[in-house]
């Protein structure tokens, strides 16, 4: 009997060394797993602040008198981006390129990217390159460019918008020569045949789709403060829920099974 005591004393003591390290174990994962997950918080909360920051800029350059696209030459585009700009030039639907696998209320399409170049020469050989308007493509891609054309000289308001950096290769369709998965300014050169000035610039107006074959404007980006707030929230909801659940599991692992005593 004696001997039968002492292998269920070692047996219980090999049990709560076994359970101990269990618990030492799963406890820091748990706090890793909630680092990790409140770190993912704090960064979703200065993505939040960047947000705000830039909705302050485009809010405050978007109340500033629109500029003529002419005078846009000799500024820094850091300063005019989200800027109002008047266009009047003469459209190379020739050389036209497409935004491809876009879509707007719903709808599969394009984003025409028209060079235009201004009546006033200010520009000299450059052209600016007007993101023009959305048109309806099934397959996201493929239009009819005659049944898009507007006026060979257009005249209207614009948002000053920004190229994107591309890594090379990555920017053509290899099914339309035309069309570009990004705005890269030095591929839409080559496609469009000119140089083209550091800017993209949004036309404004009615952006209702009237008739497939023809463009709408493209609604300006929303201001908004985005889903980094609520993704904030989320993260920190983890990060709590493991570290309550640890407290639970903590409690279970140190509570007796029924039926066992420390007596032999």
């Amino acid at each position: 009997e004696v001997h039968e005591g002492e292998a269920v004393a070692g047996e219980a003591a090999g049990a709560h060394v076994m359970t101990r390290t269990r618990t030492v174990l799963f406890g820091v994962l748990t706090v890793v797993a909630a680092a990790v997950c409140v770190r993912l918080g704090f960064w979703q909360l200065s993505r939040l602040e960047e947000r705000r920051a830039k909705n302050t800029v485009m809010l405050a350059r978007g109340a500033m008198p629109a500029v003529s696209v002419s005078a846009l030459r000799s500024q820094d585009t850091t300063e005019t981006h989200w800027r109002k700009a008047t266009l009047r030039g003469v459209a190379d639907y020739a050389h036209e390129a497409v935004y491809a696998t876009r879509s707007q209320a719903g709808s599969p399409g394009v984003y025409l990217l028209t060079p235009v170049r201004p009546i006033d020469a200010a520009w000299g050989d450059t052209a600016v390159l007007l993101l023009r308007g959305y048109v309806y493509a099934a397959d996201g891609r493929t239009i009819d460019h005659d049944k898009a054309r507007e006026d060979d000289t257009l005249s209207l308001d614009g948002l000053v918008t920004s190229f994107t950096v591309s890594k090379p290769g990555t920017v053509r369709l290899p099914s339309n020569a035309r069309a570009v998965k990004t705005l890269d300014r030095d591929t839409l050169s080559a496609i469009t045949g000119a140089p083209l000035a550091p800017f993209v610039l949004l036309a404004l107006g009615d952006t209702v789709v009237h008739d497939v074959t023809r463009p709408a404007r493209v609604p300006p980006p929303a201001i908004t403060n985005g889903p980094h707030l609520s993704y904030a929230l989320q993260w920190f909801g983890f990060a709590t829920t493991f570290l309550v659940g640890y407290g639970f599991f903590v409690l279970g692992a140190g509570r007796k099974p029924k039926g066992r005593s420390d007596d032999v």
